[in-house]
């Protein structure tokens, strides 16, 4: 199925589009794949944000630009797999099981899966500057993405034999 058509079904039901991910067999490649594709449409988002500093500021609005994919394509991915591994560890410490690319795989697609509403929340935050809509936006972002991760590691513990 399209990644895109995954993504839509994931805002209904988590739990079984991880479980067909999962059916698809270990693949870094694929689960690499998801984050930089999500951390690419989150930097993305980010554009009118930029926008909106650059002329209430005086800044440049290439400098934010760059600042901005370094650190979305560089250093979040980087953070995000250090995020799996500490995932990772916690489960094994406490229930051991789990195999540490089903950590991986849960959270990345976390991360796509949740990207529509980070989009939501560049043009908010670009358009209508801070404020209370623009932050509801921003945590429902945020707790999209913990509630997929989380659904994604349950789905993952129940697979699991490692």
């Amino acid at each position: 199925m399209a990644v895109s058509s995954d993504i839509i079904r994931t805002w209904r039901s988590p739990r079984a589009v991880m479980r067909d991910l999962l059916a698809m067999g270990q693949r870094e490649d694929r689960a690499v794949a998801y984050l930089m594709a999500g951390c690419l449409l989150i930097f993305i988002a980010q554009w009118p944000r930029l926008s909106r500093v650059a002329f209430l500021t005086g800044d440049e609005f290439d400098r934010l630009v760059a600042y901005e994919l370094l650190s979305w394509l560089i250093i979040w991915p980087l953070m995000l797999y250090l995020v799996a591994a500490i995932i990772h560890l916690a489960r094994w410490v406490i229930w051991r099981n789990g195999a540490p690319w089903t950590a991986r795989l849960a959270l990345f697609w976390a991360v796509l899966a949740a990207s529509p509403m980070g989009l939501l929340y560049g043009l908010m935050a670009g358009f209508l500057g801070p404020g209370t809509g623009t932050d509801l936006v921003g945590a429902t972002w945020l707790g999209a993405t913990a509630i997929f991760a989380i659904q994604g590691l349950r789905e993952a513990g129940q697979l699991d034999v490692a």
